[in-house]
């Protein structure tokens, strides 16, 4: 889906939607508003600015990759500047106004921010930018890296593991939005649960949002009443409602994406697809402000350490006993097949087709 936008005085602008977020004015979190202090020049001294498309408050991506770069910022000694950018028609605004400050590294999230970085960035040659969860740029340019998460990888294993868990043998996926991305997420877990030859099945569904979490909650009852024990969430924000549903009936399991999700569900989040955004834009960033900076496309899969399939240690813990010890038990063929796919042997199917 795309739509236009008026950038500049003449231009229209057209952006393809990867995490919706609703219209609505940009909010500033922690900039003291746009007019920004010019920034020293020297190597690591200058301003490092997030733009984030969706909310704080996730316990998940955002909230990692705010917290992040205020751990390498307290690292490194260089300011810092986090802007909540709901509204995508301000996003030229916001970056432009970063860019006319001086700052020396501006991080923007996800495929909504391309078009405003890819205009922008050629004419800010000495500002070095990056696009988290992005496709590439055609044609690279030098001051610019996109970044992108096979996170269908985790999925797999999630699916396979599932089709080892599960009392029922019914699966669910809820993702946020059906993108190319999450169909190839969703198609992980039915090509695992195939190969793993007992016949179960698995369900997706999508919540239309990415930070809905009663549409969640809805979804992932709704599944659970037909029979689904194990869902995996694919969906930021809206994975809280996942959660609360798991939490509210016996023997019901998620597998989650962040760490900060093993509160919400000590006993119903088995398991995570991580994938750390913090750490991503703090590895991101660290090279930025670096002297080796290069542009370009950077793949990040399976032993990285930013993409994992984690068995939670709290629900080690606090999880009924049966599906902790049936976990334990099943774990070392999850990492047996995890060691395939990164050594090569295992070749997960990318199908972005529903």
């Amino acid at each position: 889906m795309s739509r236009g936008f008026q950038f500049g005085r003449n231009q229209i602008w057209s952006r393809r939607t990867f995490l919706k977020a609703s219209a609505g004015a940009a909010a500033l979190a922690g900039t003291g508003g746009l007019a920004l202090p010019n920034r020293a020049r020297a190597q690591g001294s200058g301003l490092v600015a997030l733009v984030h498309t969706q909310a704080a408050g996730d316990n998940g991506p955002i909230d990692s990759m705010i917290a992040s770069l205020k751990k390498l910022s307290e690292e490194q000694g260089f300011p810092i500047r986090t802007i909540y950018a709901q509204d995508s028609a301000t996003f030229p605004q916001i970056f432009g106004s970063l860019a006319d400050a001086g700052a020396e590294v501006i991080a923007g999230t996800f495929n909504e921010v391309a078009e405003p970085i890819k205009e922008l960035a050629p004419a800010y040659p000495d500002t070095k930018w990056i696009q988290i969860f992005g496709d590439p740029f055609d044609p690279p340019m030098p001051n610019v890296v996109t970044v992108s998460y096979d996170y269908y990888l985790g999925c797999y294993l999630s699916g396979l593991f599932a089709a080892r868990v599960s009392k029922t043998g019914k699966i669910g996926y809820i993702g946020g939005v059906s993108l190319p991305p999450l169909n190839a997420d969703l198609n992980a877990m039915k090509a695992a649960a195939a190969a793993a030859g007992g016949g179960q099945t698995v369900t997706g569904a999508f919540a239309g949002s990415f930070q809905d979490p009663a549409k969640g909650h809805e979804i992932a009852n709704q599944m659970y009443q037909d029979g689904i024990d194990y869902i995996q969430t694919d969906a930021a924000a809206t994975d809280t409602g996942i959660i609360q549903a798991a939490n509210e009936g016996e023997g019901r399991m998620v597998s989650a994406i962040s760490p900060e999700q093993y509160k919400l569900g000590p006993s119903t989040v088995i398991a995570l697809v991580a994938l750390d955004f913090g750490q991503s834009l703090y590895n991101e960033v660290t090279k930025a402000i670096g002297p080796d900076f290069q542009g370009g496309h950077l793949s990040t899969g399976l032993g990285t350490g930013v993409i994992d399939f984690i068995l939670s240690p709290v629900f080690e813990e606090q999880g009924p006993p049966d599906l902790v010890a049936k976990a334990k038990e099943v774990w070392p063929e999850i990492q047996e097949a995890r060691a395939g796919i990164i050594n090569g042997t295992l070749e997960v199917p990318f199908n972005t087709e529903l």
